[in-house]
């Protein structure tokens, strides 16, 4: 269990802000409060320009987050703003974590994950936060079964 607030910030596409609120809620039921330095539905950005949103919005708010995690669903692997995201937080020394979204039963991930992940887990809230806290290091599937990000290519969504 953790006991101390983290600074996160998750790397998502916006159709997945519904499963942040429940990935949030099992980080809270085990023990684990997060500000969220991700932007969202709840803290909108209206602005238009790429380099004014990695520049002025995401920098900040991933340099200021000690773990990067990504929300993992089948559209996120298409998104050039989780791509990045990952990238620049593999250059400022970032924790990579990917989590599974919930009920999801497999599909392509991020290359830039593929490449840069610390850990990639399972909907399981223990395991969630021991992968945040540097306490689990590896790959599981949506199952919490043993993988590899390549192993997942071969199961479809």
């Amino acid at each position: 269990m953790a006991d101390d607030i983290k600074n996160v910030f998750i790397s998502h596409i916006h159709e997945d802000d519904d499963g942040l609120g429940k990935l949030k809620d099992l980080l809270k039921k085990n023990g684990m409060i997060i500000r969220d330095y991700s932007v969202n539905s709840d803290n909108p950005n209206n602005a238009k320009s790429e380099d004014y949103i990695k520049s002025q919005i995401l920098i900040p708010r991933i340099d200021a987050s000690s773990v990067l995690v990504v929300y993992i669903s089948p559209d996120c692997k298409e998104s050039d703003y989780v791509a990045w995201e990952i990238e620049y937080a593999e250059k400022q020394g970032k924790r990579i974590v990917g989590v599974w979204a919930w009920g999801e039963a497999g599909c392509d991930i991020p290359d830039a994950l593929d490449d840069y992940y610390d850990a990639i887990v399972g909907w399981n809230g223990e395991r969630i936060v021991d992968a945040i806290n540097g306490k689990f290091d590896g790959y599981e599937m949506p199952d919490a079964s043993p993988g590899t990000p390549r192993s997942i290519k071969r199961h479809p969504c």
